[in-house]
């Protein structure tokens, strides 16, 4: 068993599928509060396409991958390993800006469904809310699999058993258990994140450093080179590796990549949000 890469899953599998797993009980539990809980099942119906979708296009990228020849090979891995270090970024940063809405936003969007009577709405609501989770996953899991191809089964499994564990969370969110800080929970997964997509990010631009792609001059010139202490291939330095990103020989590019990245992201992340204050209602003005 491959740790690290199995942590890596896990993480993913978790933190996204909370998320989703969150939206799914918020509409379950507001359909049930206002008496039509018999629509639940056009919720299951959305969500489960949503998923069902995710998986194909997770898998078709993957294989396709697999099939290219050098050096389009190189370039397909470094565009997705690209791609998912983005989309894990701007996701992070979404969900830390619409926290505070979204719940509302999902029960004005069920209102509006219920009240046009058009209950197949009601799927389409959960399949919208739960493919962007479910795409995101696809294309990170994969970003993370094209990295470490030897280590992409422990991946996956990694992320099965964090969905299993997403699922349980928002059962106990669904059931009415708020013991878990969620706030918390967010902002911690949300900083190991950032780590694994620095690691996708230099990554990824090595994928060019080595065709070539981006020309050869000291940028692309090996930093420093401590394979003898702490090889990258095997033990910690691998589950470093899958973790963080670490690479025992880096190139001068990827690792100013790496650094610079984890430097901007997380002090971006972790400033603290201001919440737009709600203004005073107007007085009437004073009598003369």
């Amino acid at each position: 068993m491959d740790l690290g890469s199995f942590t890596t899953g896990l993480l993913t599998g978790l933190r996204e599928g909370v998320e989703a797993a969150l939206i799914v009980s918020i509409v379950l539990a507001y359909l049930a509060r206002t008496g039509h809980g018999g629509q639940a099942g056009r919720i299951w119906l959305g969500t489960g396409a949503a998923a069902a979708l995710s998986l194909v296009v997770g898998i078709a990228i993957y294989t396709s991958v697999g099939a290219l020849e050098e050096p389009y090979e190189q370039i397909f891995e470094g565009t997705t390993l690209l791609v998912a270090a983005g989309v894990v970024t701007w996701m992070l940063f979404w969900m830390r800006r619409q926290a505070a809405s979204v719940k509302g936003e999902l029960q004005a969007a069920v209102d509006r469904a219920v009240a046009s009577g058009a209950s197949w709405g009601l799927a389409v609501l959960a399949f919208m809310a739960v493919i962007r989770e479910g795409l995101e996953t696809s294309i990170f899991l994969v970003g993370q699999a094209t990295s470490a191809r030897a280590e992409a089964l422990w991946i996956l499994v990694g992320a099965v058993v964090g969905l299993a564990i997403a699922v349980l969370i928002g059962y106990g969110f669904y059931r009415g258990s708020r013991r878990l800080n969620l706030a918390a929970f967010f902002r911690w997964t949300g900083i190991a994140l950032v780590f694994i997509a620095a690691g996708l990010l230099s990554h990824g631009i090595g994928e060019f450093i080595e065709i070539g792609a981006l020309g050869s001059g000291p940028w692309t010139a090996t930093a420093f080179d401590i394979r003898s202490l702490l090889s990258d291939e095997t033990g910690v330095g691998a589950f470093l590796r899958a973790i963080l990103g670490y690479s025992a020989a880096p190139a001068i590019l990827t690792l100013v990549a790496h650094v610079a990245y984890l430097v901007t992201v997380l002090a971006l992340y972790l400033r603290p949000v201001h919440r737009p204050t709600p203004t005073a209602p107007t007085t009437a003005a004073a009598r003369p």
